[in-house]
């Protein structure tokens, strides 16, 4: 069982940045296809980002809601995907989940993930 933790979320104002962090004790997360979903209140899970496994920087791919205002990325010697949030916007208010998947593919869909965090909250004021 791959158990993934997700943290870094937290109050900010509007136009301001954030930085999620995803790790795991007892996987290499190298191996996996990794991903970021968000969820508010009312509304389903929605696809933020992904990247591509391996050992380089990786292919990304983004919704087009924050495309220029966040990054993914992974650092391998510290076992840690990332998503720097910046420009952030009350919209962007929502529970942050990370996910992995096995096929190691950067996917947009949910349902191709296998493990999952346990989600950080980020919520932004105006």
């Amino acid at each position: 069982q791959v158990q993934l933790v997700d943290s870094g979320g937290g109050s900010v104002q509007a136009g301001g940045s954030l930085r999620l962090s995803c790790t795991c004790s007892q996987h290499t997360l190298r191996n996996y296809g990794m991903g970021w979903f968000r969820q508010a209140p009312g509304k389903e899970r929605e696809f933020v980002a992904a990247i591509t496994w391996g050992s380089g920087s990786g292919s990304t791919r983004y919704v087009d809601s924050v495309k220029g205002r966040f990054t993914i990325s992974r650092d391998n010697a510290k076992n840690t995907v990332y998503l720097q949030m910046t420009g952030l916007k009350p919209e962007d208010t929502a529970v942050y989940y990370c996910a992995a998947s096995i096929r190691g593919f950067a996917t947009v869909a949910a349902k191709d993930y296998d493990y999952w965090g346990q989600g950080t909250q980020v919520t932004v004021s105006s």
